[in-house]
């Protein structure tokens, strides 16, 4: 697979063998678009563009559609992201009890920007609207743990749950 962006793709030989297997299964399936996708991400752990460039060719449609799908759908990841995905909610709940100096300090503390991954992938970082725990306020989450009425001060302990 040729590179098509500026941003490094670290893609093998084999993902992309089971990424064809893949959208030859599903290009003839009415609404197999999505799908594909899905399972591309779970291949790739995101859709950078060689992925998306691959996908239209295969389910024969255009670019633009499969990029739109991916920028459109908060599921879908255009970037690599980190072992542990870090996302704190910047909904109104949230920010008014100070997650803005929450997310503030995780980016400090991680080195890295909204949409970031550490140079060792190990952490990535998002900011997310609301994910409906506004009773927990403010409200962070690494992978599928909910960390609830924290402050900045807490982040430190709660990274350090994660060195392994």
């Amino acid at each position: 697979m040729k590179k098509i962006s500026n941003i490094p793709f670290d893609g093998t030989p084999e993902q992309e063998a089971a990424l064809r297997a893949v959208l030859a299964k599903l290009k003839d399936l009415p609404g197999g678009l999505m799908p594909a996708m899905q399972q591309a991400q779970d291949i790739y752990g995101y859709l950078p563009r060689e992925v998306q460039v691959i996908i239209a060719e295969e389910m024969g449609v255009s670019l633009s559609e499969v990029y739109g799908i991916a920028t459109f759908y908060a599921q879908f990841a255009l970037s690599p992201k980190g072992k542990y995905k870090v996302a704190v909610c910047l909904g109104t709940a949230c920010y008014v009890k100070g997650s803005g100096e929450l997310f503030d300090e995780l980016s400090k503390q991680l080195g890295i920007e909204n949409g970031g991954v550490t140079p060792d992938k190990k952490f990535s970082l998002d900011a997310t609207r609301c994910i409906g725990c506004c009773g927990l306020a403010p409200v962070m989450t690494i992978n599928d743990e909910v960390y609830g009425k924290i402050t900045a001060k807490d982040v430190s302990r709660i990274l350090a749950e994660y060195n392994d």
